[in-house]
């Protein structure tokens, strides 16, 4: 079931500066609310984020920042929940004759005092991909 779905702003951390703060695409499901099956989820919580355009900090360079902010303010157990970054396909070059497909990337954080530190990618494995293709479908 999806809970959230909007445009998320986090604050840097360099005070009046605003160094590093911005705002990404987020949607947040929280499978366990479902009423379809009766399967346990290890991870029901499903968060997903995406960037928005130049004029933001990349929620890559970000990440722990951003999932340390929205566990805190949406009150997710982290270990409850599956992080995933979506990064829509692109072109560019003259012509637009190079192309980027679309990716998914799950990122692990370690925890520690509550703060997401050491983010680690990797791509979205075939089994939860066309899960996952539905929950980003009309962005």
């Amino acid at each position: 079931m999806l809970i959230y779905d909007d445009i998320f702003h986090w604050d840097g951390w360099g005070g009046k500066l605003k160094l590093a703060s911005g705002r990404c695409r987020l949607r947040i499901y929280d499978e366990s609310l479902e009423k379809s099956g009766s399967s346990i989820l290890l991870r029901p919580i499903v968060v997903i984020s995406k960037d928005i355009g130049r004029e933001s900090m990349s929620i890559r360079s970000c990440s722990g920042n951003i999932a340390t902010l929205v566990t805190k303010q949406f009150g997710i157990d982290p270990r409850r929940m599956l992080w995933v970054e979506y990064y829509a396909a692109s072109e560019y070059g003259i012509g637009k004759v190079h192309k980027i497909p679309e990716r998914f990337d799950i990122v692990e954080f370690k925890w520690h005092e509550g703060k997401a530190i050491e983010p680690r990618w990797r791509p979205l494995g075939p089994l939860m991909l066309g899960t996952i293709k539905k929950m980003v479908d009309g962005w």
